[in-house]
């Protein structure tokens, strides 16, 4: 009775006579689900002009998704486990298309962003069960190790497609079908995945509703007070209020976790101290990651004057470059241990994004842009097989899942309040800067150009190209500060040795 119940949950799809396909539902959903944190990017531009966002606010395109994506991630995750994880892909699949269909229409920053965060929502569903459908379809051994590997490459390939994609929907059609393009590919996905993929057997379990509400909330008021006092200052009533919100409803995170029986986030993950240091150095590095593609998105088009297809193009080096170095990690780590690789990589990191930091209006792309990026590339690849191991390892089996959720929780919510520090600077500096080159342009302006400003406040060029540059070098500098800061963490990794420490599951799970 029980073989024939399993059987049943198993769909049509469980004989096994389809796997190409089950494979390729799963890995597209995670493509589309990646890739959409960067197919976005390259349409800032207009994204900006058509709704009316400020340069600041600008980055709440991103935050939107990313917060929502990151805190939810495990509520997600167990939600597969619970409810069954076809079912579940499914509704998140379905659920990320209807928020990509309402962020296209969008008329207005704030109906953009709400979809926005709806998409995060969806994506935090779909994106654990994705992966954990591949342990329900695929047996141990060869067959599951290629089906990770697919998946592995489909989620290192979506930021360069999506970049890609992004500047060629941007120039030919427009922004929206960044977003318009995902709904064919979730009806096709939502479809084809109860025929091909087997659904998994529900586990008995609870929600903590509470822990990931109050996680992803308190993020996002932590979030909204930089970006708020990017804009209006430190002493802004709301900035205040803000930070305020965001330590009361974090410290009630923390004690929501501390008490439950089925936590979220099981707070003796941070106990090992290696592990620790792994999501420090995952979620600082996100953060200098986040920001770098952010304000070079702008400073290519704003600046550089490239079309969005150009400047989608001009991000696929670095991409190139991390997909090197995490090759070449993966192979040598077994000899070197994850400590000596972190360090080699926090140094490039660093160095990339210090020599980032001499960024101006009158910057060359090979010299100002495309030797730094590949510098920062180079040592992110090195970076990310490494820290993705320690992390992993020394777990037990059954605390795997909530392992890898947290690691990727982490980079997803370091990429968002990183980038809100960054704006912060950049809107800083860039106000300041603007006082600077508004006085040089009046002390030779005409009547009629007085007169103009006066009217618009805004900058001819090339003063404002200078302030927007000035404000993305600002930026830089706090970016290479935290990569310095996560390069000073590396060196308290204890696992000299790849001997230190053993993955769970080796060889079944994708860096």
């Amino acid at each position: 009775m029980a073989t024939e119940t399993a059987e049943r949950m198993r769909g049509p799809g469980h004989d096994g006579r389809h796997p190409g396909i089950a494979l390729t539902v799963i890995a597209s959903a995670q493509l589309m689900i990646v890739l959409d944190a960067t197919i976005v990017n390259i349409a800032l531009p207009q994204l900006q002009r058509d709704l009316g966002f400020s340069e600041t606010g600008l980055s709440w395109v991103l935050n939107a998704y990313t917060l929502t994506f990151g805190g939810l991630l495990l509520l997600g995750g167990r939600a597969g486990d619970i409810l069954g994880r076809r079912r579940m892909f499914i509704v998140g699949i379905l659920l990320f298309a209807f928020a990509s269909l309402l962020g296209g229409f969008a008329q207005s920053a704030g109906w953009l962003l709400a979809a926005r965060a709806l998409q995060g929502v969806g994506g935090a569903i779909a994106s654990p069960t994705a992966l954990a459908l591949i342990s329900t379809n695929f047996d141990q051994g060869p067959e599951r190790n290629r089906a990770f590997g697919v998946f592995a490459a489909v989620s290192g390939a979506g930021a360069a497609i999506g970049l890609i994609a992004g500047g060629m929907l941007t120039e030919w059609l427009s922004w929206r079908w960044t977003l318009f393009v995902n709904v064919p590919i979730g009806i096709a996905l939502a479809l084809l995945a109860p025929r091909y993929i087997r659904e998994s057997e529900r586990h008995l379990g609870r929600f903590d509703i509470a822990g990931a509400l109050t996680s992803t909330a308190g993020m996002v008021a932590l979030v909204y007070g930089f970006i708020r006092a990017a804009e209006q200052g430190w002493s802004d009533t709301l900035t205040l209020v803000s930070f305020g919100l965001a330590a009361v409803l974090l410290s009630a995170f923390v004690l929501i976790e501390r008490g439950s029986a089925q936590p979220i986030t099981p707070l003796h993950m941070f106990a090992d101290r290696d592990r620790s240091a792994s999501y420090v150095i995952m979620l600082i590095f996100a953060a200098a990651m986040f920001g770098m593609f952010f304000f070079l998105t702008i400073f290519t088009q704003n600046v550089l004057g490239y079309s969005p297809l150009r400047a989608g193009f001009a991000f696929v080096p670095i991409t190139v470059a991390i997909a090197i170095t995490a090759q070449i990690a993966s192979r040598v780590l077994p000899r070197t241990g994850p400590r000596i690789l972190m360090i080699i990589g926090g140094t490039c990191s660093t160095t990339g994004l210090l020599l980032l930091t001499r960024i101006s209006e009158g910057s060359a792309y090979v010299t100002g842009l495309l030797i730094p990026m590949v510098i920062f590339g180079l040592g992110m690849g090195f970076i990310f097989v490494p820290v993705t191991i320690v992390a992993l390892s020394s777990v037990d089996a059954h605390e795997s899942g909530a392992a890898s959720g947290l690691l990727n929780a982490t980079q997803q919510v370091g990429g968002s309040l990183g980038l809100a520090v960054l704006v912060t600077v950049f809107g800083t500096a860039s106000r300041n800067e603007a006082g600077a080159q508004a006085a040089a342009f009046l002390r030779q302006a005409t009547p009629e150009q007085v007169a103009a400003f006066q009217r618009t406040h805004q900058l001819p060029e090339p003063y404002a190209s200078q302030v927007l540059a000035h404000g993305i070098s600002s930026a830089f500098r706090m970016a290479a500060l935290f990569a310095f800061a996560a390069l000073l963490v590396t060196f308290a990794v204890r696992a000299k040795s790849a001997g230190d420490r053993t993955p769970v599951g080796a060889g079944t799970s994708p860096p």
